[in-house]
């Protein structure tokens, strides 16, 4: 997959089928949408994501769009939502950006998909104009779990609950964070059980503050073991937002490495404990939890 950020940067060679949003969570609504232009891979298009801003608060990095969209299109188009197209008009919108600058022979949107300046644009006018310009249109009907809609504020209203295994369910995939693992305080180390922290992207959303199941990625090998999403309020008042993640089994040193923790099951809120004794009898007991937890769903640990 090509990774573009400027929609005046590349040159189409063939037609394109387009879909347009913006993909925070890529979740399964949008995961039919990209399955769609796919399918008009047959008729010779390269299928393209254009997707802009996520907004203030998201699911996903823009790292993590683009990792889960790999081998899923063509191209993924990183289009930030400028002045230019806030204030275009929705026909201009139409003509020039998905005529002209993406070459699109085929559109693929969600029954909301809005365009143009003040948003006056729609599904049903980009119907109405596809035989001025040149293009079909799939109007795709949104996705349902439990008779509601999925979409990015179901999931973080799951997600604000700790309810993973739900954000799980309407995402496809088990909620994640990613980052490089920076140096602590090594209290953990200093208890006897050395953790990895990694502090979330600006706007990133971690899950309602508390111990969790986690399967972690390091080199391209999963394990199992549990994590603090918080600010570890015991130790610090810094109020500084990570996620520390205590892996089983793990023995190698992975300061500096970059790592994936997908969030499987909630055990309980974080609490500020009344000393680091105290804290040590309950990680204690966050690790039991977390070895039962995995041998009633095990990891494994092949690439």
């Amino acid at each position: 997959m090509q990774y573009i950020t400027d929609l005046n940067s590349h040159q189409w060679k063939k037609r394109t089928a387009v879909t347009l949003g913006k993909f925070d969570g890529l979740h399964r609504g949008h995961q039919k949408l990209v399955e769609k232009i796919r399918e008009y891979g047959n008729d010779g298009c390269e299928s393209v994501v254009c997707a802009f801003d996520m907004g203030r608060e998201t699911l996903m990095t823009k790292e993590e769009r683009r990792r889960h969209l790999e081998g899923k299109a063509d191209y993924l188009i990183d289009c930030p939502f400028t002045r230019e197209l806030r204030e275009m008009e929705a026909e201009d919108f139409i003509g020039d950006i998905l005529s002209r600058r993406l070459c699109a022979a085929h559109l693929v949107v969600g029954t909301d998909f809005s365009f143009g300046h003040n948003k006056r644009g729609n599904a049903a006018m980009l119907e109405e104009y596809a035989g001025k310009y040149g293009y079909t249109v799939d109007v795709v009907e949104k996705e349902r779990y439990q008779g509601r809609v999925i979409s990015s504020t179901y999931i973080k209203e799951a997600l604000s609950g700790g309810d993973v295994e739900l954000a799980g369910t309407l995402l496809g995939y088990p909620y994640e964070m990613s980052g490089t693992v920076e140096h602590g305080k090594r209290l953990g180390r200093t208890l006897g059980f050395p953790t990895m922290n990694i502090e979330p992207e600006e706007k990133k959303i971690l899950p309602r503050f508390g111990v969790y199941a986690c399967r972690v990625e390091i080199d391209g090998i999963w394990y199992g073991g549990i994590g603090n999403a918080g600010i570890k309020p015991t130790v610090t008042s810094e109020h500084k937002r990570l996620l520390e993640v205590f892996v089983f089994g793990y023995e190698g040193d992975a300061y500096g490495k970059r790592i994936r923790a997908q969030f499987c099951d909630f055990e309980r809120p974080e609490t500020k404990f009344a000393s680091v004794e105290e804290l040590k009898e309950h990680v204690m007991k966050d690790i039991r939890y977390g070895e039962e937890y995995f041998r009633r769903h095990p990891v494994s640990l092949e690439r």
